[in-house]
Formats: structure tokens, sequence, C-alpha cells
């Protein structure tokens, strides 16, 4: 009998259904040892030497494993096959004491026992699983000490800097050394867009006809006195009235016409950015979601290893893909030769493969739906980037406008010729574009055009777009920042963290995510500098390829950081990035300075935790001016338990109002419009917020009235939450 240890109890089962009774699967569960949970478990004296613990969980695990080990001719560690199945695979040969003593050290290169060998595959197929048993070999140490110098320096990172951000910010806060960038990355997007100042521009227009005003088309403004023009050519009405006034006296003729045939080639298979990106454009789906069912369709046999950044396809595979193509689709949609694409991502695995199907003749997997639907679209992807580019006929039509002077106006005509691989899928994009396409008539140079309207439009610059997820992803990609394994970590931490939140699917920076990147960006630029954590991930590529230890990687970062965090910490003062209200505390003299908690900014006492007085932004503002506005708005509205009058709190959720008598009297109610529901015409319309925190107003009588709106009800038209922006 011979064991195969496997990750999971799915792929376990996929597994055992292609290799027969003479093999027995079992799982490990994942990591079945990893770092100490309350202490750093690095020994930063001695080399960085880790200590790793077996967690309770996985003692039943480990005894059920021995049980079977003991009796087994031989056993096959078939855990993924990137860096972190690698460092499965060795923490399972140590546990189970598969060495021929406990005591092998973690930076050794060799692990010898005829009796366990390590097997890899890309998909989980009968053929590429009796290939890999007939094609055994050792654990690979330099992939297992890459994945270590990522796990020490993350753990590093982690314990040592959260407690700085604790006494500086606030407690419970956490820094991780890719999480911060990411942050940063949203952050600085949100500033940026904040410090646009937006510039006026305005588009000119004609439409213009040859034989009849009913076969007009449009041009725009492209050039004047023989020069392109940009889009802030125009940059005011008068300018704009200037040129119409040219132009409605100018005779128009055709200049040139450009004809030429286009050609639009398919996209790349998938690699797990991609993927990543395409599945939130195509159907909405988050990373980690994606992730998930991605894991299910390759434990399932379905398709080949989904974490990967290689763009390359096996032949065996590409041959396949091919018979597919040429008998579904016909022999016109299938190239001479093969495409073959390369990747331009750093540090890229070119030995692995791109996710593909692993039989291209099932096109649904006939799982659950979001599960199938993210299969059809690996499928589709896949089939397309090995056909022909799909051709269009491009006409760009050059009409003259002369007068004071000399205009020229364009218009560009797109027609399919051929469709090519876009007769089975088309990338989707993260923002529509404005190609200015339009339908011409059949002209000539030289030809004469009859002038039927001109228009001019206002048009304002705008700000660089927030990052959704699949933006973010890729900027970390372009960055070199981050592999596959931790794109859908990343977009998970920063959000479960209260770092950023999401504006549909928009990610934005909250409070305490902007105060802890400047405390970082402020006292450790280098753990937020992209350039210098992309050098780190090449320095881990380096140590996987056996170029340098990983020790050398560890220690080229933490020595300087450890000696700046042991600087820093002599000088830590919350008021240094939260301010102070320049008060002092009522009970017991001290400085009172802005603290932070997960729910935002409040005033306590500095002498913290000898004096505990705190109170909220919104009393501190009722002390300094009892007539403010905020309270005089509320001041109609009665307590409906003690009949005092109601004030203006803020929550998590937003503002709200709640009797002043608290906590003796925890009454609560939304702040009313004075506008009457519009559906029911009984309740008031108040302010909510989603989960999310989005801001919109809904009926007071809900749930048993469910209008809702995002835009004020008094004024322009709204859209129901549950509608389409």
């Amino acid at each position: 009998m011979n064991l195969v240890i496997v990750e999971s109890p799915a792929k376990g089962k996929t597994i055992e259904k292609y290799l027969g009774h003479d093999y027995k699967v079992l799982a490990s569960f994942g990591h079945i040892r990893d770092l100490p949970v309350k202490d750093l478990g690095v020994d930063v004296k001695n080399n960085f030497e880790p200590t790793y613990v077996i967690p309770p969980k996985s003692t039943k695990t480990i005894s059920a494993l021995k049980k079977a080990a003991s009796g087994a001719d031989m056993i096959y560690l078939a855990t993924d096959l990137d860096r972190e199945g690698e460092a499965i695979s060795w923490h399972v040969a140590q546990a189970l004491g598969l060495e021929n003593s406990n005591n092998q050290e973690a930076n050794s290169k060799q692990i010898q026992n005829p009796k366990y060998k390590r097997i890899t595959f890309h998909e989980i197929t009968k053929s590429a699983l009796e290939k890999a048993i007939k094609n055994p070999r050792e654990i690979d140490m330099n992939l297992v000490d890459a994945q270590q110098a990522r796990r020490v320096l993350d753990r590093l990172v982690g314990y040592k800097l959260s407690p700085f951000l604790w006494k500086k910010v606030a407690k419970g806060l956490s820094a991780g050394r890719v999480q911060s960038v990411a942050v940063r990355l949203v952050v600085d997007r949100e500033r940026e867009i904040l410090a646009f100042k937006p510039e006026e521009y305005w588009n000119i227009t004609a439409l213009l006809f040859k034989d009849t005003p009913e076969n007009s088309f449009s041009a725009k403004l492209y050039k004047v006195n023989e020069k392109i023009i940009d889009k802030l050519y125009v940059k005011n009405e008068k300018q704009a009235k200037e040129i119409i006034t040219d132009l409605e006296k100018a005779k128009y003729s055709v200049a040139d016409i450009i004809k030429e045939v286009v050609k639009r080639y398919p996209s790349t298979p998938f690699t797990t950015s991609t993927l990543q990106m395409e599945a939130a454009r195509k159907l909405g789906f988050s990373a980690k979601k994606t992730m998930m069912l991605a894991q299910r369709l390759y434990e399932d046999g379905h398709i080949t290893y989904m974490r990967t950044d290689s763009l390359n396809i096996s032949a065996e595979a590409i041959k396949a893909q091919r018979e597919t193509i040429s008998q579904k689709y016909g022999a016109k949609y299938l190239p001479a030769t093969p495409n073959v694409y390369k990747t331009k991502s750093k540090g890229a695995q070119e030995a692995h493969e791109a996710i593909r199907p692993t039989d291209f003749r099932v096109e649904s997997s006939g799982d659950e739906r979001d599960q199938s639907r993210l299969y059809e679209l690996i499928w589709k992807r896949t089939i397309a980037s090995g056909m022909v580019p799909a051709e269009f006929d491009q006409m760009d039509l050059l009409v003259d406008a002369a007068h004071d002077q000399k205009y020229q106006l364009q218009a560009r005509a797109l027609k399919q010729k051929f469709n090519g691989f876009m007769k089975v899928y088309t990338e989707g994009r993260d923002f529509e574009e404005d190609e200015n396409i339009v339908d011409l008539p059949k002209l000539e140079i030289g030809d004469k055009l009859n002038l039927k309207e001109l228009s001019k439009e206002q048009k304002f610059t705008e700000p660089p777009r927030r990052y959704t997820e699949a933006t973010l992803v890729k900027k970390l990609e372009k960055e070199g920042i981050g592999r596959p394994s931790t794109y859908a970590p990343i977009m998970s931490t920063i959000r479960d963290r209260g770092y950023v939140t999401m504006d549909g699917k928009f990610f934005v920076p909250a409070e305490i995510g902007m105060m802890v990147n400047d405390v970082l960006v402020d006292n450790f630029p280098e753990i937020v500098d992209l350039k210098f954590t992309a050098h780190l991930e090449s320095d881990f590529d380096e140590v996987a390829e056996g170029k340098i230890e990983w020790q050398h990687a560890i220690k080229e970062f933490y020595e300087p950081f450890a000696k700046e965090l042991k600087e820093k910490n002599k000088e830590v003062n919350k008021a240094d990035i939260l301010g102070s209200p320049n008060e002092k505390c009522p009970e017991c003299g001290s400085d009172l300075v802005y603290r932070m908690s997960k729910f935002g900014k409040f005033i306590a006492c500095s002498n913290y935790p000898e004096c505990k007085y705190s109170k909220s932004l919104e009393e501190d503002n009722l002390e300094k001016n009892p007539k403010s506005a905020e309270a005089q708005a509320v001041s109609e509205e009665k307590c409906p338990k003690c009949g005092k009058q109601m004030i203006v709190k803020s929550g998590r959720f937003g503002s709200f109002l709640a009797c002043p008598d608290y906590p003796k009297c925890k009454s609560t109610m939304a702040i009313p419009t004075g506008i009457k529901c519009p559906d029911c015409q009984k309740g008031d319309v108040v302010s909510r917020r989603t989960k999310r925190g989005r801001i919109f107003w809904g009926c007071s009588r809900y749930p048993k009235c469910k209008y809702a709106t995002w835009e004020d009800p008094g004024k322009s038209k709204s859209k129901t939450p549950n509608s389409k922006s």
C-alpha cells in the first residue's frame, strides 16, 4: 500500500479516484506546523532560527498520518507545486519523523529518505498523476527556504511594528509588510483625488451631410492651422464660441480618406491576477471568492493549478486546444502556428502553466452556479487565446473647414470584417472608453459637404479613479509586489482590519487607515516603499532559485529596521499624529489628547491607564457651543422615553439622534428629513447607511415600507440602493 499526502480532503478524493486501490490518500488539512501564535517564534540573535510548533487542531491529523505512514511501502508528498506547497510537504516530513531525526535543521539542503518522495502536478488528471508517480523527486529546500523567508519576515514586521502602532495610534492595530503597501496605494490615490483641480475644456462637433440631412454624420475638431490639437485646446466658452462662429461661415470638403485593416488580438490565458481581475469585471466576484471557487475547480480536476503567474500552456494542452477550435469553430479560426505568450510579470514562474481547463471538450463544469460561471470564463478565455485575431475595416475621414483660420475635423468609422477570437470571448474593461466611432456614408476625396448643425460641449478633466480590487491587484503585480498566492489575502486583510471601506466596488481609505499609513510613512518609510518591497520579493525569488541564503534576505531588512524601531519607540507620543485639543483633564489635570478606536477619534486623558477619563467629540462640541447648529437642529425632537431634547451623535454607521441622558436612557432614533415618504405617505424619510458605509435615505416605517433612495429626496431623481447606479 502506498500513501499519498495532500492538503485537502477534496483534492484527496479526486486523486484517489484516479490512482486506484493500491494508493491511500490522506489530507494534512494545510499546514500542520507553524510559528507559535502568542510568541515571536524567531530567534533574531541566532541567525533568525524559527521555532515551529504543532497547533492543537493538527494533533489528531498527525496521529492519523503517522499510523498510515508506518505501514506504507512508499509515501508520496503531493502538496501543491508552489513554495507554500513545498513548505507544507517539508513540515509534514518533519512532523511525521520521516527524517532519520527530529532535529532536521531548517536550512538543510537535502532530505534523503528512500521511503518517501515528493511529487507535483499542474492538474489533477489520470495522465498527470501517473507521470508524477513515475518522476518523483526530493523536497526542494530552496523553495521551502523562500517560503520560510517570507513567513519569518512577515512575522518580524507584524510582531515588532504592531505594538508601535498601539502606542502611537490605537490598541489592536496591526502592520503587515505587503498589506501596508496596499493601504498606502489606496491612501495616496485618495489624496490625489482630493488635491485634484479640474480643468475646463470644450468639445466642438459638427453634423455634416453630403446629399440629405437625414444621412448626416458627426465629426470632431481635429486640427487648427495644420496642428493636431489636444483635448484641452479649447479652454473656455468664449474660445468655443469664436470657433463655432468661424465654422458657421466655413466651406466644408473631404480632405482625405484613410482606409486600413486593423487587427485586435486575443487576451492571454489566465494567470492568478488576471483571473481575479476579469472575474471582478464580468462576474462581480471578490478576489477571495474567485480563489475559493478556483480552488474547488482545481481540486475537482476541472482546471490546472490556480496560483500561477505563467502564461505557458503545455504542448499537449495546445494540441487539444487547437483540435477544439478546429472542430467547433472551423479552420478559419485557427492560426497557422500556435499563439505563444510571454509574461511581463516580474519574477514569474515560467515552468508553471497558465490557468486552463484540463479537458477542452468540457464547456461547463456542471457545478453550482458561481463555480460553473467561473469555469466557463476560464474555458472561453483559454480557447480564445488560441484563435486568430479579429479584423476591422477602419476609415478615418478628414474634413477641411476653411474660413479665417484653417480647421480640420475628423470622423472615424470601424466595421468588423472578421470576428476571429471575438466569436468566443472579449476581455472586460475596468471603465468605459469613448472611442468616437460613427457610421459614415459613401464619400470621395474632394466631395463638398453641407453643415447641418454645430455643437459645443463643456467638459472637465476628471481625477484619477479609486482602486477596485481588479485595478489594485494589477498595480501590485505591475510593481512586482506580492505573488499569486498573496493577492486575495491582501484584499481581504485591508478590509477586515478596517483600514479601507468599500464605496460600491471602489476602495476608500478609512480614517484609521490614513493615520496608520501616515505613521508608517513618517517613521518607517521603507516598510511602505514600493521599490523596496518589490526588492524583497526579488530576494525571495533568488532564495527559491538557490542564489542566496534565506537568512541573507531577512538580515538585509531586519537589522536597519530593528535599529530604527528602537529609536522610534523612545519618542512615541500620540499627540504627534492625532493632535491635542489643548485642554486639561478635569479629573487629574493632565493634558487631554485625541485617541483612536475602531469607531473613530475621541478625547482621553494622556495619563491613561492611571486616569481613564474620556469623552466623545460630539460631547466636546456641545460643551463648547451648546447652541451649535447641531443642537438647534434637534431642538424639536423629544426623547420618547424621558421627554428630553434629543442630540446628534455619531456612530459607526453615521449620525443619529440620542437621548442626552445616556447611559441612563439609551433611546435613539434616525435623523428625520422633514419629508414624508413618497411611497406610503405615512412614515418620514430618515438617513441611513449600508453595511459598507454608503449613505442613503429610507422610510422610518421600514420594514413595512421599503422605500429607499441614494440621493437627498428633496433634490434630483434618485435610484433605489438595490438598483444599478
